[in-house]
């Protein structure tokens, strides 16, 4: 899997780094606990390469929170 330049997954989250750490931590966490892959990988490929790999090609992205 290629390497994904940090720009083009800032763009996914309006340029805030956090954001992009935690949609990328939560989407990891789904992976290891079973969930599908959206994107073609090699079976050694880390969990999050292939969270990020997704948020790049926009297969997943952040979701407002609604405040109770």
């Amino acid at each position: 899997m290629a390497y994904v330049p940090i720009e083009n997954l800032l763009k996914h989250t309006n340029g805030n780094m956090y954001e992009l750490v935690i949609l990328a931590s939560r989407r990891a966490q789904e992976l290891g606990l079973g969930s599908e892959k959206l994107v073609e990988t090699n079976t050694n490929t880390k969990l999050t390469t292939i969270a990020l790999k997704e948020i790049e090609l926009s297969k997943i992205s952040r979701k407002a929170k609604k405040k109770s």
